[in-house]
């Protein structure tokens, strides 16, 4: 059964920093890219963060470059993200997603929340 599970979400004031881990399991994780992607209220969901399946290459969206550190450890089938600097617009739901174009498979995390407030 595939699952990923993210956690490390919570509230953090202006400039503050959280760290982002997602747990996965029940697929070959090191043969996947991973990512990082938000949905803010009444917003579309939006790619945050890119990292291949051995670590490279890495990409960000425009708005967390420089702020956010996308990393991986394939032994512990673990995706972090990292996220300094925070800001009240990144407030969002953070979702993790497993992807492999050559086997067509997608997965999901369930997500979690990110809440930047003074």
């Amino acid at each position: 059964q595939v699952q990923l599970v993210e956690s490390g979400g919570g509230l953090v004031q202006p400039g503050g920093s959280l760290r982002l881990s997602c747990a996965a399991s029940g697929f070959t994780f090191s043969r996947y890219t991973m990512r990082w992607y938000r949905q803010a209220p009444g917003k579309e969901r939006e790619f945050v963060a890119t990292i291949g399946s051995v670590g490279s290459p890495t990409n960000y969206a425009d708005s967390v470059k420089g702020r956010f550190t996308i990393s991986r450890d394939n032994g512990r089938n673990t995706v972090y993200l990292q996220m300094n600097s925070l800001k009240p617009e990144d407030t969002a739901v953070y979702y993790c997603n497993a992807w492999n174009a050559g086997y067509g498979m997608n997965y999901w995390g369930q997500g979690t929340q990110v809440s930047v407030s003074s």
